[in-house]
């Protein structure tokens, strides 16, 4: 027999689509960054009729700390990523004095697609290196890195052997996104 306890609750989110909006960074009060930016996300199905139908369904983000530094220097507008979160949903009185709410999804982990076009973007534009998917479109787990949002900067260590005279560190200004 399966129990559930009263006190046993999970609020978790994960997505995975397409950067709507260039990240919007910005500090709160306190100093600390926060950074604001939509994803996409498509159901394809077909309907009774056998058409074949899409949805797409528009999620707001919200990413604190390095998260925010992180995501406003690699996402762009149609890159790809991967946002495992919490769903939080505020709610105000507009100056209409009609209530208002908003749904955000509060990212704890950021997973970095490849870019569009296979070119690098952003602040690491310096990376020369393309990107190439493998056949079948999907990249392997272990060419997108994950970044926590409590993980030191200085824990991203390559797993590959480095080449003669080369650090095995990464340096962060050399991710390709």
């Amino acid at each position: 027999m399966f129990h559930v306890s009263c006190s046993m609750n999970l609020n978790k989110a994960f997505v995975l689509g397409n950067v709507t909006r260039d990240p919007e960074l910005r500090a709160l009060p306190s100093g600390q960054q926060v950074a604001s930016f939509g994803i996409a996300t498509n159901r394809f199905y077909t309907d009774q009729a056998g058409q074949k139908k899409q949805d797409a369904e528009f999620h707001n983000i919200v990413a604190f700390g390095k998260l925010a530094d992180i995501a406003s220097r690699y996402l762009t507008k149609g890159g790809l990523v991967l946002i495992e979160g919490r769903i939080k949903t505020s709610n105000w009185q507009g100056t209409d004095g009609v209530k208002k709410f908003r749904t955000e999804i509060i990212a704890e982990t950021l997973q970095l697609g490849p870019r569009p076009g296979g070119a690098p973007n952003g602040s690491a534009g310096q990376y020369q290196k393309p990107y190439s998917a493998p056949a079948n479109n999907m990249p392997k787990a272990e060419e997108i890195p994950i970044i926590e949002e409590n993980a030191p900067m200085n824990n991203f260590v390559s797993t590959e052997e480095p080449a003669k005279g080369e650090s095995d560190e990464i340096d962060v200004r050399d991710i390709p996104f």
